[in-house]
């Protein structure tokens, strides 16, 4: 993603936020519908290798100057970030317990049929395209997710279109889980998606 310029992906930020691409021309201004998934990967540094400092060559003003060309209100428009750790040899040969494609495909197709059972009637299609009202009215959490919540507000210092993503995320966690009401554990899940640029970007 960084070896983009930083004017392109500035660019990306109100596609992202609104759906549509606003042209604005002599003759009048044109909206055209833009509503797309964005999917990106980058390297932390030039290199690759930071935070191995054992394996990284880069200076810490390459690193900042790499990093930077991701501004924080894009990575705010970004739902969800993981970060793909390097793998031991034993982990790589082991076999795999972890759950099948076809077990996660049939997770997300019931979450995908509550979703649409649940804004039936209404202009909404998934929990993405909730408004900030709607998350008032169809992302419920509990009260130990609320206190959560609250306190990962105040020392992540997240801002509001973050806060909102992650119970959008949350809602979407809950599905998966066939669960009525966001819980704790959907909101731990939800932040941890949302922690790594603080993480890189200080």
């Amino acid at each position: 993603m960084p070896e983009f310029s930083k004017r392109s992906l500035e660019i990306l930020r109100q596609p992202l936020e609104d759906g549509y691409i606003r042209l604005s021309r002599v003759h009048g201004t044109y909206c055209f519908p833009a509503d797309f998934l964005l999917l990106a990967a980058m390297n932390p540094c030039p290199c690759g290798y930071y935070p191995d400092m054992n394996r990284c060559t880069c200076s810490p003003a390459e690193i900042g100057g790499y990093l930077k060309r991701i501004s924080q209100p894009l990575l705010d428009r970004i739902d969800l970030c993981a970060e793909a750790a390097p793998i031991s040899y034993q982990a790589l040969s082991s076999p795999s317990e972890q759950e099948g494609s076809a077990q996660i495909r049939q997770r997300v197709e019931k979450a995908v049929r509550i979703q649409k059972e649940r804004y039936e009637g209404t202009t909404l299609c998934f929990n993405a395209d909730l408004t900030p009202r709607g998350i008032e009215q169809y992302c419920e959490v509990s009260s130990q997710g609320r206190e959560l919540l609250g306190k990962a507000y105040d020392r992540l210092k997240i801002s509001a279109r973050a806060y909102h993503r992650i119970l959008k995320v949350a809602r979407t966690i809950a599905d998966l889980e066939e669960s009525r009401m966001i819980q704790r554990e959907h909101l731990e899940e939800a932040i941890g998606y949302r922690s790594l640029d603080k993480k890189y970007w200080r």
